[in-house]
C-alpha cells in the first residue's frame, strides 16, 4: 500500500504499532458514536477494529491509512478506501481524534483517498456512510464533492449514502 502526502498529513498503512493511539481515539464517545462502522470504545473493541483494517488491506490490497500530523508526528487518525463484505459500494471513511477534529484534517485525508479511489483504483463511483445526526461528516462529504444520493440499512442501522461518480 502506497504512501500518500497532504500539504499538513502523512498518510501511511495503519501498523500494530499504532494501536495505544488508535484505542485512545476509539475510546472517546464521541468519536466512536460517529462511526457507521458500529466499534465500541474498549481497549479489545480498539483491537478488533484496528486487525480489521489491517485484514482489510490484506484482502483488497488497499484501506484506511493512518493519519499523521507532518509538523508534529503524532497519529492523528485513519481515513481511506474501505469495501468491506457487504458494503453498498467503493467508500471513502475517516474518523480523526477529537483534539484534532476542527483542523480541515478529515477533508484533508479524505479527498486525497477520493483521489486514489478514482485515479489509482480506477472507481467510477465512490460513497460514504454516514449516520442520520451526524453534521459533522455530511460537511466533509460535501467539501469533497459528496452529495447525498439515498438512505439504507448497513449492519442493522439507517445510514445516508453520500457519494460522487467520475
Amino acid at each position: 500500500m502506497v504512501v500518500l502526502e497532504t500539504e499538513r498529513l502523512v498518510m501511511r498503512p495503519l501498523t500494530g504499532d499504532d494501536f495505544d493511539d488508535y484505542a485512545r481515539m476509539l475510546a472517546d464517545p464521541e468519536v466512536a458514536d460517529g462511526l457507521a462502522e458500529s466499534v465500541g470504545t474498549s481497549r479489545a473493541d480498539a483491537w478488533r477494529s484496528l486487525a480489521t483494517f489491517i485484514g482489510h488491506r490484506e484482502i483488497r490490497g488497499y484501506s484506511h491509512w493512518a493519519l499523521v500530523e507532518k509538523a508534529t508526528g503524532r497519529f492523528a487518525g485513519r481515513a481511506g478506501p474501505w469495501r468491506p463484505y457487504g458494503f453498498p459500494g467503493l467508500g471513502v471513511g475517516w474518523c480523526l481524534a477529537r483534539d484534532h477534529w476542527g483542523k480541515g484534517y478529515a477533508t484533508e485525508a479524505a479527498r486525497a483517498a477520493l483521489d486514489y479511489c478514482f485515479g489509482t483504483l480506477g472507481a467510477t463511483e465512490v460513497i460514504s456512510l454516514i449516520l442520520p445526526g451526524n453534521a459533522r461528516s455530511v460537511s466533509v462529504a460535501e467539501r469533497i464533492g459528496h452529495s447525498h444520493l439515498r438512505d439504507t440499512e448497513y449492519r442493522g442501522q439507517q445510514v445516508h449514502v453520500y457519494g460522487q461518480r467520475r
